[in-house]
């Protein structure tokens, strides 16, 4: 476990009371979750305007957070925790919990990504959506959705934070789900939520024992006393935080509903991709880094989960032909490098959230790309289907160009400074994961180039009665802001500035050098990077593509294509057994526990029916019985007598 830097102790300082412009602080969390009150409850009476007031309720939160972050650049680093009481929530026993929100260096950078780009959804979706006639409940389940992920950033204790992660958990069912007249996006849905269900238990499991440790879920409170626990006890923490992380973050082995998520709208995608709900796993993580911090164990697990969950997304985004469902692959890998960066401790937690920042920007901006390609295209979703797009869409090409030169690390561009950094750290700390990252770079460089070719290049292999357009203005303006941050957004690394802005939340680790000098290792990433750009160049742009998926594959492609098995896996090791465990219970329960306990009852029933024969109800029976009777009894006299 690496050392904190004396003086910097885990332990957050106690924030201050909210007051001036901080006691806004709220409205962050309220415009968006009253504005979905309003759509969702106005009903039909909202159908006109109702996607205005949606895009303007974050675009309100972003201002107020904007003017929050410069208040907050003013302030001295000690002073850059401001707390706001909102009112008592839980008050049972020992449990006393208020609705308290903290404003400190990490959330206030959230709450920039959540607004901002979750704004710029808002406002692509005005011309994504404009012919659907269910637009109106659509913006208010998207701002249900931002004022969750808000909640869930700004929360000071673990069960305001798990109200919000429940939210998050409900909106992404109904917008995942929005079109369920679709039986594949209602599958979708249903599957998303049950899986994350599964990782909410840890989550739910981690609340308890942090109660049942320190007596409080606040954060504060739990830094504090974090040093005086085991241990054991520390790494259940940690691994039980982890397990909640993996379902939110579509982290292995919870990863098998982030694909079939694509099922629903694409703003949707590049709101749970970018924003919201995937990175609320990294987050976690990164706010208990307390609780991590005195579990080497736990990290050593959050680690091998990461170098595995980058390599696994890298591999499914090589083969899959649905667009949408490629990035998606791409979300799993690159969520991978900042739970790396998360599980390398203090050294890795600044780059975490940088690659985290830039990599909302650009995947924001190939996800709303690809909707914009698919909007061109009659929603056709397969790559197959596309190629030489770059003249009819010039627009959205040069705007996905831009995310495609971050995404892969391209020198200067957003993500060449993010995700290289992660892969610098992981080789100083440990050079099999370091490799582990690296590789990931270079088939980073091979499926994101392979898309680019078969979508804008290569050649053209368009449907019939399929004519290519640029999206409306209102679609490709969000592109362009989103392009020009996938460029810009590396500036966050000049001189350290994301490490110094988040020390009073993350700490500081001594320097480790690494085993080559930086230039050294970013020329080996370039390089790497490099080669799979060019295998892809050379399969998919100087060879024919095919416009049908042929069969004649490789093991490898066929298992690639299949999401390397993960919905088998669960089914064989979770689903099977569950089904069959859940249909024996059923069994005992009705024949063994019900058989039990109702079987006095059933036999005096049984009794009963067969004594109800002798009532026949004749008179002529009756006498009979009577006569049969003394007939025994005088026999039993004489007997006697006898």
């Amino acid at each position: 476990m690496l050392l904190l830097e004396a003086g910097s102790e885990i332990p957050l300082v106690h924030p201050e009371s909210a007051e001036g412009v901080f006691g806004l602080l709220f409205l962050v969390i309220a415009l968006p979750l009253a504005g979905a009150a309003i759509l969702l409850l106005g009903g039909k009476y909202t159908d006109k305007w109702g996607h205005l007031l949606g895009t303007a309720m974050p675009v309100g939160s972003f201002a107020i957070s904007v003017v929050l972050f410069l208040q907050m650049l003013g302030r001295d680093e000690g002073e850059r925790q401001i707390g706001q009481h909102l009112y008592d929530w839980v008050q049972v026993g020992n449990l006393d919990i208020g609705m308290d929100l903290l404003l400190d260096p990490l959330s206030a950078l959230f709450l920039l990504l959540i607004t901002g780009v979750g704004s710029l959804i808002h406002v692509y979706s005005i011309g994504y959506m404009s012919h659907d006639p269910r637009r109106r409940r659509f913006f208010g389940y998207l701002n249900l959705f931002v004022a969750a992920m808000l909640m869930l950033v700004l929360s000071e204790n673990y069960l305001g934070l798990f109200l919000g992660w429940e939210g998050v958990g409900l909106a992404s069912y109904l917008l995942i789900g929005f079109w369920q007249h679709k039986p594949s996006a209602a599958a979708a849905a249903k599957k998303a939520f049950v899986i994350n269900r599964v990782g909410d238990m840890g989550m739910a499991l981690a609340i308890f024992l942090a109660f049942a440790l320190f007596g409080s879920t606040s954060f504060s409170v739990i830094s504090a006393g974090a040093g005086e626990a085991s241990e054991t006890a520390m790494t259940a923490l940690g691994v039980l935080l982890l397990i909640g992380a993996c379902g939110k973050s579509a982290q292995f082995p919870l990863q098998a509903w982030l694909l079939d998520a694509m099922e629903g709208p694409t703003p949707v995608s590049a709101l749970i991709h970018a924003a919201t709900m995937v990175t609320a796993g990294v987050y976690l993580i990164i706010r208990s880094n307390f609780v991590f911090e005195y579990a080497p164990d736990a990290q050593t697990v959050v680690v091998v989960i990461a170098a595995i969950s980058i390599l696994w997304g890298a591999v499914i985004g090589c083969a899959k032909d649905d667009i949408k469902k490629a990035l998606a692959g791409s979300t799993m890998s690159q969520i991978g490098y900042m739970m790396l960066g998360a599980g390398l401790g203090v050294a890795g937690y600044a780059y975490a959230i940088f690659h985290l920042i830039t990599h909302g920007f650009f995947k924001a901006n190939m996800f709303l790309g690809a909707g914009s390609v698919m909007h061109g295209m009659d929603d056709d979703v397969d790559m197959r289907h596309y190629g030489m797009l770059q003249k009819a869409m010039p627009v959205t090409f040069a705007t996905f160009l831009m995310g495609y030169l971050a995404i892969i690390g391209f020198p200067g561009f957003s993500g060449f400074w993010s995700k290289d950094k992660i892969i610098e750290t992981a080789i100083a700390e440990n050079w099999v994961v370091g490799l582990a990252a690296l590789l990931g770079a270079g088939v980073t460089g091979f499926y994101m180039t392979r898309l680019m070719l078969m979508t804008f290049f290569s050649q053209k292999r368009w449907q019939k009665d399929v004519h290519p357009h640029e999206s409306p203005a209102v679609m490709t303006f969000p592109l362009i802001v989103l392009a020009a941050l996938s460029v810009l957004g590396g500036v966050l690394i000049l001189g350290d500035w994301i490490k110094t802005w988040l020390k009073p939340v993350v700490g500081e680790a001594e320097h480790h050098e690494p085993p080559l000098p930086a230039i050294v290792i970013t020329a080996i990433i370039v390089a790497v990077v490099a080669v799979g750009v060019a295998i892809a160049f050379v399969i998919y742009q100087r060879q024919k593509v095919p416009a049908v998926a042929p069969d004649d594959v490789s093991f490898a492609t066929r298992a690639a294509r299949n999401e390397l098995y993960g919905n088998e896996i669960n089914e064989a090791l979770v689903v099977g057994p569950g089904r069959r465990l859940v249909a024996g219970l059923f069994l005992f329960d009705r024949h063994g526990a019900d058989g039990t306990f109702m079987g006095g009852g059933s036999a005096v029933k049984a009794i009963g029916g067969q004594l109800r024969k002798v009532q026949t109800g004749y008179v002529r029976s009756y006498a009979l019985s009577v006569l049969v009777g003394v007939l025994i009894v005088v026999a039993a006299m004489l007997a006697v007598n006898l």
